[in-house]
């Protein structure tokens, strides 16, 4: 018999979600141990005793995980459902045989590199603030920033009370009036990429995230996905 962890690790580890939200579905009291509502953190199961299930399911351990980097268009949710009936990102992956769940969130009109899988414990690595990961987009702006204003990204702005972390900017070309940039950032506040452009008065246009630490998405058409092997996990956190 297995060792006894705690249930939310349990649930990101079947696929459920990532452990943050595993926590949310149990404080909403989703989840139950042998017909019991359970809504408090830190509880612990022993795979294979107990009979978990999740808003009425069962749940069953998954060993094989699964790991694959989508190019996420424009126009798909960033979600398991929505209840607007707008394409989500799982659609694009519905052949790969295992339920999978997306690492952090695209906005509906921004594309580009999204992790999906069903192994929670890597899904809370990638985004835990401790971890650093750094994630890489290309942004078009309205105008050119000008190296003052690119200076005080590089630096951090205080967004909403809080003060950004340094960013890494360099510019890639004109185009126009408008400028295409490219910004690495390790933290995963929301929409923080537009925010940050927007304080310094120069809006996104476009907004295309091109890589997780030295993974990157390459020559991966859009809306197309490719299985990751050993190395690129690796390369997630480098």
């Amino acid at each position: 018999m297995s060792n006894p962890v705690r249930l939310q690790k349990y649930l990101a580890q079947c696929g459920i979600a990532s452990r943050r939200k595993a926590e949310e579905l149990i404080a909403a009291g989703k989840i139950t141990i042998d017909g019991r509502v359970v809504t408090e953190m830190g509880v612990l199961v022993t795979p294979g005793r107990e009979i978990i299930t999740c808003q009425g399911r069962k749940i069953e351990s998954r060993e094989q995980f699964v790991y694959v980097l989508l190019n996420k268009p424009k126009g798909y949710v960033t979600t398991l459902a929505d209840p607007q009936g707008r394409p989500v990102v799982t659609d694009l992956v519905q052949d790969i045989g295992a339920r999978v769940f997306p690492v952090g969130r695209l906005d509906l009109d921004t594309e580009g590199a999204l992790i999906l899988t069903n192994d929670g414990s890597l899904a809370q690595k990638i985004q835990h603030p401790s971890h650093e990961t750094n994630k890489t987009y290309e942004a078009l702006v309205r105008g050119t920033p000008d190296p003052g204003k690119i200076a005080l990204l590089q630096k951090g702005v205080l967004l909403e009370g809080k003060m950004t972390s340094p960013a890494k900017i360099r510019i890639l070309s004109r185009q126009g009036t408008n400028c295409l940039l490219e910004i690495t950032i390790h933290e995963g506040r929301k929409r923080q990429v537009k925010k940050m452009f927007s304080h310094i008065a120069h809006p996104v246009l476009q907004l295309k995230r091109t890589a997780y630490g030295k993974l990157s998405l390459s020559n991966l058409p859009i809306g197309r996905y490719r299985e990751l092997n050993p190395s690129d996990l690796k390369n997630i956190f480098l």
